[in-house]
């Protein structure tokens, strides 16, 4: 077993490409482009959390009210897909590339 620790909220990860959420849940006109802005600002999704208060759930419920992470949060992984994420994510490729040596 290879465990992996998420540093922050499993949210951090749909980071890796916020236009998914225009598509996926009937977000706000605006919505991408407030997604984008926060992730411009760290060097990876991994890295998006300052806080209690602004972990990357609440950031979304910020700028989408109605995003309900039990809901939303699998369908836009699998949308954004895990390609992106892990090209986005190091961290999270790390420990996928380590699952996927388990095979050879």
């Amino acid at each position: 077993v290879i465990p992996y620790v998420q540093r922050h909220e499993f949210e951090g990860l749909l980071f890796s490409d916020v236009s998914v959420f225009a598509g996926l849940i009937e977000a706000p006109e605006g919505s991408v482009e407030a997604l984008q802005k926060i992730r411009s600002h760290f060097q990876t999704p991994e890295d998006i959390n300052d806080n209690k208060d602004t972990a990357p759930s609440k950031r979304i419920k910020k700028v989408i009210p109605w995003y309900d992470k039990r809901v939303n949060a699998p369908l836009l992984a699998i949308e954004i897909g895990l390609a992106t994420i892990r090209t986005e994510c190091p961290r999270f490729n790390s420990w996928v590339t380590s699952l996927e040596s388990l095979g050879s």
